[in-house]
């Protein structure tokens, strides 16, 4: 992602980046489903045992009432999708970087052009991840475990009882997340390695990139977690012909929401969420680049004949 190193074949890239999106799903899965089941209850109250008040009470309750794994249901989705979708964002976004240094004719990237860049490189990904984000949301829910058997499952009652056009509800509500969340990710990726010292070492550069990616990991999370709310809903419920979903649209259903129970709950589950995607920024631009580096090092012994 630097400038200053020589470019490495986009297949590469594709490698890097869905290296990277495995390791963080695996060290942070936990906290999206806790995310998710925040998200998905909705009013203003919330009692009882199927309830939850807070991240804390969400994570003792599933696993107190369903067990220590339902943290982990639904994650083949997700690891299917990360690789495709990490390995997307972050090849999109060296080429949409390169793209749109050649149209305005800049030599390097620019805090504007980090965020252009992003939001485009968000919008490819969308396209990607739909289908595998609304198995995994629909898997999440505590309401699956009696009506689906798993990720396939998930698959073939959607197609069979909504039409496989539903594979891609919430399209929409999934392109603004990506896109707020790409645009503020690199964004702040490029303006926090400017003001930080330049890395002289390895030690160094691993963490500046903690830095630069936590922080930009927060910032994309604070952008687009309305989003994220209204997203998960769209995705997680069931369309049934000749009714009008009350979650359709997304800026719709952010108005919505924000009517019925408040704008505060246009960041449920902001919490888990922002521990998963601050250092889970962090752990992606670190394996990245990372695995990166060590491409470039394999070419550059392959040319120095070793």
């Amino acid at each position: 992602m630097s400038a200053e190193k020589a470019p490495l074949p986009f297949g590469y890239t594709f490698m890097a980046g869905a290296i990277a999106g495995v390791s963080e799903i695996l060290v942070m899965y936990p906290l999206d489903v806790v995310k998710t089941r925040v998200q998905l209850q909705t009013g203003k109250a919330a009692a009882g045992a199927d309830t939850y008040n807070g991240m804390l009470d969400c994570f003792s309750k599933i696993i107190k009432n369903e067990g220590f794994s339902r943290l982990y249901r639904g994650i083949t989705a997700p690891i299917l999708m990360e690789a495709p979708k990490r390995a997307t964002k972050f090849a999109a976004n060296d080429k949409w970087g390169k793209f749109y240094r050649d149209l305005f004719g800049a030599t390097q990237m620019t805090q504007g052009l980090s965020v252009l860049t992003g939001a485009s490189a968000g919008a490819t990904e969308s396209f990607v991840v739909v289908p595998f984000e609304l198995v995994k949301i629909r898997l999440q829910d505590k309401a699956s475990a009696g009506r689906y058997n798993g990720m396939i499952d998930v698959v073939m009652k959607t197609v069979k009882n909504e039409g496989i056009l539903a594979m891609y509800n919430g399209l929409e509500s999934t392109l603004w997340r990506h896109i707020l969340w790409n645009a503020g990710y690199f964004g702040c990726i490029f303006q926090v390695r400017q003001l930080m010292p330049k890395a002289e070492t390895k030690q160094a550069q691993m963490t500046n990139d903690i830095i630069a990616g936590s922080v930009g990991g927060t910032i994309g999370t604070l952008l687009n977690t309305p989003m994220d709310v209204v997203k998960s809903r769209i995705q997680n419920t069931i369309k049934v012909a000749g009714q009008t979903p009350k979650y359709n649209w997304a800026w719709p259903a952010v108005a919505t929401v924000a009517k019925e129970e408040g704008a505060a709950a246009l960041y449920k589950g902001f919490i888990p969420k922002v521990l998963r995607l601050g250092p889970g920024g962090g752990i992606l631009l670190v394996v990245y680049t990372g695995v990166m580096d060590f491409f470039r090092d394999m070419r550059d012994a392959k040319t120095a004949g070793l």
